[in-house]
């Protein structure tokens, strides 16, 4: 298995999906070998890692900058090349894995993400393992959309033409592999408008659900939260659209409403919001515990794509998620049912007052999303697809 980030520890969306499936493939006595690039930005020193998992699984990792680089940028530009995959490449990253493939014979050769891709060449020339592409999410979508947003001209002409390279590359791969795993329905639609001509399979976020156990939180009065990595330029326009355009409106309902913030790389913006109403915590240690302690989740995504995992564990948590229906895509939920979908100012309002005014109303729906998750998201059964379809792949 081939990572663009070590997957230790599992405090975010791409390692979350990505141990979890390295668990359940294990449950089945899958010999897992993972060799992930360990980058700049979200660096993991190998000597903290304390974790079953990781002493279960043969691992290997190469240190890569990836930071962007405005001489590299700009070089970028009169190349044939997308800038956000080649920094992803290391000639070093290349030796190392094509040892690794030489070392050892594998059955399977699966790609978690379009950003390893470029060591697809070396994979191929070194083994004649099965190879598998798993799309997190279609990633050109994310810059076409991030750039329909962009306000500043100069930014947005940048963003477009990022996203055109991303979208020539991720496309011309698609039909590399031997397998192709989207994350969701919609994914797995945008993947055959590419053109793809090889087995495209479904394969959702699996949870160890059994990791996920709820009590009662601890406030009187529900409290609100948004929990996300604010690196991630989706999650930050969205929530800063919730605190300016609709969090004014909310926080004079009641003077004991409370809106939690959490994620990584918080900008400083946010602990400057001003209202005594809001509380922000930045990074926290234990998603999970957060999660718990709190009432109601608000996701309010204007763009991205995959599958958002935090909305899937508030599921498994019996919380009431509050979300747009960008945040919602590709997830198995209904509206009014174990999820509430908010577009506008006044539908989130209204949401929120409902909860708030019908407690309720916000266990029934909090109680309905884990069902949702234990039918839809259980590491079991995703594990056991997952390796019926490498047994089809190797039998064929």
């Amino acid at each position: 298995m081939l990572t663009y980030k070590v997957p230790f520890p599992p405090n975010s969306g791409y390692p979350i999906v990505v141990y979890n499936t390295i668990k359940g493939l294990l449950r089945h006595d899958v010999e897992v070998t993972l060799f992930s690039l360990n980058t700049s930005a979200y660096h993991v020193d190998l000597d903290d890692i304390y974790d079953p998992v990781y002493e279960a699984i043969n691992f290997y990792s190469h240190d890569i900058e990836t930071d962007a680089n405005l001489w590299a940028m700009f070089l970028n530009i009169f190349s044939n090349e997308s800038y956000n995959v080649s920094r992803y490449f290391s000639d070093d990253a290349a030796k190392l894995l094509e040892n690794i493939l030489r070392e050892h014979e594998f059955d399977i050769v699966q790609f978690e993400g379009l950003f390893v891709v470029p060591y697809l060449d070396v994979v191929k020339a070194n083994t004649n393992a099965k190879l598998i592409y798993r799309a997190h999410n279609i990633v050109f979508d994310v810059w076409e959309r991030l750039a329909f947003t962009e306000r500043f001209p100069p930014r947005r002409k940048y963003l477009e033409f990022l996203s055109r390279r991303l979208k020539s590359y991720e496309t011309d791969q698609i039909n590399r592999f031997h397998q192709i795993f989207a994350i969701s329905e919609q994914d797995r639609q945008s993947i055959l408008r590419f053109g793809c001509e090889t087995s495209l399979e479904v394969l959702p976020v699996a949870l160890d659900l059994d990791k996920y156990i709820t009590t009662t939180p601890s406030n009187s009065f529900p409290t609100l939260f948004h929990l996300g990595a604010m690196d991630f330029r989706p999650n930050k326009e969205g929530l800063e659209w919730f605190l300016y355009e609709i969090w004014p409106d909310i926080e004079k309902l009641n003077s004991e409403l409370r809106f939690y913030i959490a994620g990584k790389h918080m900008q400083q913006e946010f602990f400057e919001y001003d209202s005594d109403n809001v509380v922000v915590e930045g990074e926290i240690l234990d998603a999970v515990e957060f999660i718990n302690s709190k009432a109601i989740m608000i996701v309010p995504l204007l763009s991205g794509s995959g599958m958002r995992v935090k909305i899937i564990e508030g599921m498994a948590m019996r919380k009431c998620i509050i979300a747009t229906t960008m945040a919602a895509e590709g997830i198995f939920c209904h509206h009014g049912k174990d999820i509430l979908i908010a577009d506008t100012p006044d539908e989130f309002y209204r949401s929120i007052l409902q909860c708030i005014t019908n407690p309720g109303k916000l266990v029934e729906i909090g109680e309905q999303a884990r069902k949702t998750a234990d039918k839809y998201y259980n590491i079991s059964s995703i594990s056991e697809r997952m390796l019926k379809i490498y047994e089809r792949l190797l039998n064929a």
